[in-house]
């Protein structure tokens, strides 16, 4: 169905900046933007069903690029002992951390880890969000990657959600591999992901890259598993310490380079080079208390794309609006308002390997967008929580209203 989108401003977000359009219009044929432009240069469009926006603010719709939505249980009793002092290395002896999740993940039968994370999904649509990815990574073993895997591909089919799914089968070591990281990792690259791409789980393959996870060495393993199956890769990267894992994601085209706390130059020259994005979480740099800031103004110097995610998971970020992200990028890590509101759009659909498709308001562009009740595009990082009265708007078709009573 063709439709007019009449009196509104767009922040297109073309070129990564709000490329503003006052009194604008748009026009779209079924899922794709078909016109978008001055309301006064609106071509004529017969038989269209027509909508008023009432003079809001439109801009393509948010895209959370890192997510952990898909868990069992949760770690609110661990926040409230990390608060009372207690060291991670000691709720991790006790069983806690990402130990517990696993279990916890295992445990929950497909359905509840389906009505569970449906439940966050939610918020997030709510919140704006018409794109997101999903890793797996609590399963660690091939029965509950598949079923982290098929909860995410579930979603995507019964949400007004375009959802990718990513395997993060690499994400730590499982209890039955302890002291063996190279033989799980033998099993993840030659067992795990040829069965889960086949089944048609896989949209890209990410790995943590770190001192208490697994080796550059390790992950370039599974890295070589993901090209000999045409998939792209991520991956978790400098966020406790610099192992140069983002020149090695580089090296291999990655997507996406994620966390980049302890990021060095050469590090930035090798994705810049590579055209890889670097994905920024301040939920996680909030919610531990870090003090290594992201090397914002080298990514900015070199050119590398800076997203803005949310890192929802049930340990570390337990965050449940990107827009709060925004807020928090630019308090903690001095991003620009635009810069931000780009993290979130045009620069998390490239993380994706969406940029063609996504992340602007363009002619041809996939129809997703937010209307909303707002002066300006800076709002959307100024205001800090709370719900902002908008219209999501999804594959040309309307999927969520929020408005203040």
């Amino acid at each position: 169905m063709k439709r007019v989108w009449r009196n509104c401003h767009a922040a297109t977000m073309r070129g990564g900046e709000y490329s503003a359009i006052e009194r604008a219009a748009l026009v779209t044929q079924g899922s794709r933007i078909e016109w978008i432009g001055p309301q006064d240069a609106l071509p004529r469009a017969d038989a269209a069903e027509e909508h008023d926006l009432g003079g809001a603010w439109v801009t393509p719709g948010l895209i959370d690029c890192h997510t952990h939505l898909v868990f069992g249980g949760n770690r609110s009793q661990e926040f409230e002992q990390r608060l009372q002092g207690v060291d991670y290395a000691v709720i991790a002896a006790q069983g806690g951390g990402i130990a517990s999740t696993v279990r916890a993940t295992r445990q929950a039968t497909e359905q509840a880890l389906y009505a569970s994370a449906r439940k966050r999904a939610l918020h997030l649509l709510r919140d704006g969000v018409t794109t997101l990815e999903v890793k797996s990574g609590y399963g660690l073993d091939l029965p509950n990657e598949r079923k982290m895997l098929r909860v995410a591909r579930r979603l995507g089919q019964t949400l007004p959600l375009t959802v990718r799914a990513t395997c993060l089968a690499a994400h730590a070591l499982p209890p039955a591999f302890a002291g063996r990281a190279d033989d799980y990792i033998e099993e993840v690259a030659r067992r795990m992901l040829p069965v889960l791409a086949a089944e048609g789980l896989v949209d890209a393959v990410d790995a943590f890259c770190e001192h208490l996870a697994f080796s550059p060495a390790q992950v370039e393993r599974v890295f070589q598993a993901a090209a000999h199956l045409g998939l792209p890769v991520k991956l978790h990267a400098e966020q406790l310490s610099s192992l140069h894992g983002a020149s090695l994601a580089a090296r291999y085209g990655a997507l996406s380079a994620d966390h980049l706390e302890y990021l060095t130059e050469a590090d930035v020259l090798a994705m810049a080079a590579a055209g890889t994005v670097a994905v920024l979480l301040p939920g996680a740099f909030y919610a531990l208390r870090e003090t290594q800031l992201p090397p914002v103004d080298l990514l900015r110097r070199h050119g590398v794309p800076i997203a803005i995610a949310s890192d929802l998971n049930p340990g570390t970020s337990p965050a449940l609006s990107l827009r709060l992200m925004l807020s928090m990028a630019c308090t903690l890590f001095r991003l620009t308002p635009q810069e931000a509101l780009a993290g979130a759009t045009v620069h998390a659909a490239r993380a994706l390997g969406l940029q063609g498709t996504h992340g602007v308001l363009a002619p041809d562009m996939t129809a997703d967008f937010v209307a909303w009740d707002i002066s300006h595009p800076a709002e959307l990082a100024y205001w800090m929580g709370g719900e902002l009265p908008k219209r999501v708007i999804r594959h040309g078709e309307q999927v969520c209203t929020t408005a203040l009573e």
